[in-house]
């Protein structure tokens, strides 16, 4: 038993290192000069809540916030709900669920960057195919500049990532893919229907599924930032700014690394509480 405990220990400790030194050691570093005056090429100085003070009395911060929770209230249940839709649909083995599988996956193989350019010609003014559909099938002087106008950004913004939802579909088909299929043929046999099936047999089986895909979602926006740069940057004017972009124009254009890693110890905060409040729902813990 001592034998078994010391290698775990030994396989433990190089994972504990990695913790300390890389995570815990720049979580610390953040919150401690969250209440400091640090600026590069400065001195660092002790200035208290100050940053938190003007974090929240500053416009941009509270509309990167607003903007951060709708976002992680969409992915949690549109983009969650299309992922498990599809999952569902593709897992009765038809002739075109692999294509439809491989469609669904492009989005995300693409990088962000790549994402974000492609989006940004589609909605595009001028040439872009959105104003033209519009145009043949609607109003011909229809022209919306999608990324640069207050009243449209915030839609187009958000459909570069909420429906593209291939990494809950795959956690739900490898979940589908593990019941047996004596269940739903016993169901069958007792006459249920495919939606009975979906409602009341496959979905109780995904909690756990749905709850990781849930999690996974919702934290994915408390990072996304390069698809904004690549679109709206933030605009028009702070329309559609997120508190992980506010942190970098904060740190890196306005040279203020104090106020920037308040906001950064706020975002984790955030992080944590979507992640406990999501366990809290879908009761992972306590089994199917």
């Amino acid at each position: 038993m001592k034998v078994k405990k010391r290698w775990i220990v030994i396989f433990l400790f190089p994972g504990t290192l990695l913790f300390l030194f890389v995570y815990l050691a720049s979580i610390i570093n953040v919150v401690g000069t969250s209440f400091a005056n640090w600026r590069i090429a400065g001195s660092i100085s002790f200035n208290g809540v100050g940053n938190y003070i003007t974090l929240f009395t500053s416009a941009a911060f509270h509309k990167a916030l607003v903007n951060n929770l709708i976002w992680i209230l969409l992915q949690s249940t549109v983009h969650v709900a299309i992922g498990i839709l599809f999952a569902l649909v593709t897992a009765q083995k038809k002739p075109h669920a692999v294509f439809c599988k491989t469609v669904f996956m492009l989005p995300n193989i693409l990088s962000s960057a790549a994402l974000g350019m492609l989006f940004y010609n589609v909605f595009n003014p001028s040439y872009g195919p959105v104003n033209k559909i519009i145009q043949l099938f609607g109003n011909k002087n229809f022209n919306v500049n999608w990324y640069a106008n207050s009243g449209t950004a915030f839609f187009a913004v958000t459909v570069t990532w909420l429906p593209f939802a291939a990494m809950i579909a795959i956690l739900a088909a490898a979940e589908l893919a593990a019941i047996s299929d004596d269940i739903f043929e016993a169901a069958v046999i007792d006459g249920a229907t495919e939606l009975q099936i979906n409602l009341l047999i496959k979905l109780p089986l995904l909690k756990n599924a749905i709850g990781t895909g849930t999690i996974l979602a919702a934290t994915s926006m408390l990072q996304k930032m390069d698809i904004l740069i690549m679109t709206s940057n933030g605009g028009p004017g702070i329309e559609t700014m997120n508190l992980p972009l506010l942190i970098y124009n904060t740190a890196l254009r306005d040279n203020n690394f104090g106020l920037a890693n308040a906001a950064g110890v706020l975002l984790i905060l955030i992080g944590l509480a979507s992640i406990g409040i999501i366990n809290r729902i879908y009761r992972m813990s306590e089994g199917v």
